[in-house]
């Protein structure tokens, strides 16, 4: 019995019998032909790993499944990828679970599967073992996925909160805010002169190619839920030094610009899913700004703030006219659901 295009998810296809046999061959096998996942078995045999290894989990839960530049299964590789290489890990072993709710198309579901088969191929990360699970109609809004991810440590030193110093440059690889308004425009129907998609990417490639500069290269967060302020809060909170960020420096899109004035929420607070900010010795913040530029996921890349002793455990805005007030963070989310 084969699965076809016009089928949908049902209970039986979580029940271990025949139709999730054909779930698994159809759609996942098909996908990713790989020795470690013919075989079926109930965990992924990994080498043994001389050097440290990384691990992450992340789970997602975006509506829509599909939004322009991406779906659901780019941004849970993506994401998963990506706070593997903010760490200086080198992305290798991936698991993925699956929670399907019945009725969800056969078809939309091969889409998803897809894209994670081609998101894991340009990261570069190898999908090992993963699951799948149905549950009732109403009960799982389409798709949830869970992934964990074990990546091996290359640079060295790592980078890491306590690294950060005075004087360190803020670098952000791109346009920021793209993701969240793309997300937001889809359930809205809010249309752009300029049409707008996500930045979702596996940024491993890029980060990798500042390896050589992994001393210089204090701290690494990929500024995803809360925005670049967000990040920018965590690395403060609890610290001796502050944070100040320029307005006039940000790179944002106009699209992006117009929708948050429109709708009255800052551009710094929304979430990404495929940026960097990077903390740097300000003597070789040149020479990374430089290497970023040559890639194609750094191509707008900027430096935008810097690290001061100006006011403790604090994030500082210069604003366009020159005067700064503290960025305080927001208790809940502005926009819900964007990942």
């Amino acid at each position: 019995m084969s699965i076809q295009k016009n089928d949908t998810i049902t209970m039986a296809h979580g029940e271990g019998g025949r139709l999730s046999h054909n779930l698994i061959t159809s759609v996942f096998h098909d996908a990713f032909k790989n020795i470690g996942l013919s075989v079926l078995d109930d965990g992924a045999l990994l080498p043994a790993e001389t050097t440290a290894s990384v691990f992450t989990t992340d789970s997602y839960v975006i509506n829509p499944l599909e939004f322009p530049g991406g779906d659901i299964g780019t941004l849970a590789v993506s994401g998963t990828v990506n706070d593997l290489a903010v760490m200086g890990a080198q992305p290798r072993w991936l698991s993925l679970g699956l929670i399907l709710e019945e009725g969800l198309s056969i078809a939309q579901l091969k889409r998803i599967v897809h894209s994670i088969a081609q998101t894991c191929s340009s990261a570069p990360i190898q999908l090992v073992t993963g699951d799948t699970k149905v549950v009732d109609a109403g009960h799982g809004d389409g798709i949830y996925i869970n992934t964990s991810a074990i990546g091996t440590q290359v640079f060295s030193p790592a980078p890491a909160l306590q690294r950060i110093k005075k004087d360190d440059v803020i670098i952000i690889n791109g346009f920021i805010g793209d993701h969240g308004i793309t997300i937001m425009s889809q359930r809205t129907g809010l249309q752009f002169d300029t049409p707008l998609q996500t930045d979702c990417a596996p940024l491993w490639n890029l980060i990798e190619s500042l390896r050589d500069y992994a001393a210089d290269i204090h701290m690494m967060r990929d500024a995803t839920r809360g925005g670049i302020a967000t990040v920018c809060w965590e690395c403060v909170n609890g610290s001796s030094f502050s944070i100040e960020l320029d307005e006039t420096k940000l790179p944002i899109q106009p699209a992006v610009s117009g929708a948050c004035e429109l709708l009255g929420i800052e551009p710094w607070f929304i979430a990404n899913e495929g940026k960097v900010v990077f903390f740097v010795n300000p003597d070789a913040a040149d020479t990374v700004l430089k290497l970023l530029h040559k890639h194609p996921h750094g191509t707008h890349a900027a430096i935008i703030g810097h690290v001061t002793e100006r006011s403790a455990h604090s994030v500082l805005l210069k604003t366009t006219i020159g005067t700064r007030r503290i960025i305080d963070i927001p208790a809940g989310t502005q926009l819900p659901r964007i990942c």
